[in-house]
């Protein structure tokens, strides 16, 4: 005896040809991915030619790391706007976690780290701009406006904690042992203390966590509707 399994009805939905317009967001995914791509590979290159590539500083940077995922979730996307008509659901919350980070990375640069004094080697504005502001402004707009996006469950807010706790917990341990800090509201012999670092991890965690819930909360909208 034997049975025959159906798909689900989210499954077939998933696997249906893509659209046109879920191939233009596909090409758009692969040129912002192209993008922030050859902005790092810039600054590799320029800190390399002038002997400032220290790797074990560049990568600990959260702007890098965040930005290493977002290539390689718009390169992902990619492909699955060119072949399905939406994104499986677990794909959507990695997606949701990178706009997280690339949006925490923007508001950070932007109003505690944008003007202060540059340390050490200084390299061509443009790829900081593209890493800091337009890769994190259109994985945003792109959140709202692309098709094919996924409902998420509220659980899914912890998908985006894990990356940044295991950061932070690695970076302050470092700091410790190595008294090096990537981001100078970390460092606790700063003259506000301890006390302004802790304020500060305590403020962005909850600001990932609010934009994690406001991404799932857009994931969200209509949904009764397209239950029906």
């Amino acid at each position: 005896m034997t049975t025959t399994s159906y798909p689900t009805r989210a499954a077939t939905r998933t696997r249906r040809p893509a659209t046109p317009a879920r191939m233009v967001f596909g090409l758009l995914r692969l040129a912002a991915a192209a993008t922030a791509l050859a902005a790092i590979i810039t600054q590799i290159s320029e800190r390399v030619a002038n002997g400032a590539f220290v790797p074990e500083w560049y990568f600990s940077y959260f702007t890098v790391q965040s930005s290493l995922i977002s290539v390689v979730v718009l390169g992902v996307g990619a492909v699955l706007a060119f072949r399905w008509r939406s994104d499986p659901e677990l794909f959507t919350a990695v997606r949701m976690s990178a706009v997280a980070y690339a949006t925490v990375t923007c508001v950070v640069y932007n109003v505690l780290l944008r003007g202060l004094p540059d340390q050490g080697f200084v390299g061509l504005a443009w790829p900081g701009e593209v890493l800091h502001v337009w890769i994190p402004v259109f994985l945003i707009v792109e959140w709202v406006v692309a098709p094919g996006r996924a409902v998420l469950g509220w659980e899914r807010i912890w998908t985006a904690v894990g990356f940044p706790l295991v950061w932070l917990g690695f970076t302050l341990v470092r700091g410790v042992l190595g008294r090096w800090y990537p981001y100078p509201f970390l460092e606790p012999d700063a003259p506000a203390g301890p006390v302004s670092v802790l304020a500060y991890i305590v403020a962005i965690s909850a600001f990932i966590v609010g934009v994690a819930a406001l991404a799932i909360g857009i994931s969200r909208v209509g949904m009764r509707n397209r239950a029906g």
